[in-house]
């Protein structure tokens, strides 16, 4: 698209597909989402999902992150800086180029954060942000669910590296363990889908963004979902909770 408005260049299907898909959107509320949830809870499989059906946009703010680094922003090049001495990207600068991303004509119903805020600290950064702009966060997605279900979940996955096609120990295996069903090729694990790496990352979760969930309860908008659930039954409850 030549720009965001301009419909004067896309083929005429795609232009009664967008038409259709701006006049779908037009009628459905804002919402201003925050997904809460340990590593392996389904946040990745459930927000393109929602992102579709309520027309936001998805901030993940590694991508957002690496995006401002490349294109050189003011905040960019502070990020870039910061990652080059080996320091953390600071708090203020991460919520600054959610503030700018959110400005985006993609983000005009509304967004879904993803990874952010992780600490309590952050949550009032970003609540102070939104603030500012007349606006707050609408709903916190809780996918609450057990360390022991996760463990299971994770350190079952394998995949294929060429191919990218995954497996699972117990709910998708190879037809031969350890070896990929096309090819006959070894399958590997992540290095951060080991029981030692993902115990590290569930206890800086518990410790870190736990109690994110709590000061956003005590603002009465977080849903607790029941994220052990297969994926469909998520997607339904998610629904719910978004339509009340």
């Amino acid at each position: 698209m030549s720009s965001s408005g301009d419909l004067a260049d896309i083929p005429s299907v795609d232009l009664m597909t967008e038409l259709l898909r701006r006049m779908r959107c037009a009628e459905k509320p804002d919402k201003r989402l925050v997904l809460i949830g340990p590593p392996g809870s389904g946040k990745g499989t459930q927000s393109p999902i929602i992102k579709d059906e309520y027309c936001l946009c998805h901030l993940a703010t590694g991508d957002m992150l690496r995006a401002a680094v490349a294109a050189k922003t003011p905040l960019g090049v502070k990020a870039k800086e910061a990652m080059d001495n080996g320091q953390l990207v600071s708090d203020d600068l991460v919520v600054g180029i959610i503030d700018e991303a959110i400005k985006k004509p993609s983000c005009q119903k509304g967004f879904i954060l993803d990874g952010f805020p992780r600490t309590v600290v952050q949550a009032q950064k970003l609540d102070e942000m939104l603030e500012k702009q007349g606006s707050k966060i609408d709903k916190v997605l809780n996918f609450a669910i057990d360390d022991a279900i996760l463990e299971e979940r994770i350190t079952g996955r394998w995949i294929h590296p060429s191919s990218g096609r995954t497996y699972h120990t117990k709910f998708a295996p190879p037809k031969i363990p350890g070896v990929d069903d096309v090819t006959g090729e070894p399958l590997i694990q992540r290095k951060d889908d080991t029981a030692a790496v993902l115990k590290s990352r569930l206890e800086a979760f518990h410790k870190q963004t736990e109690p994110v969930v709590d000061y956003y309860s005590k603002k009465g908008v977080v849903a607790d979902l029941q994220a052990e659930k297969p994926p469909k039954e998520v997607t339904a409850d998610v629904q719910k909770v978004l339509s009340s």
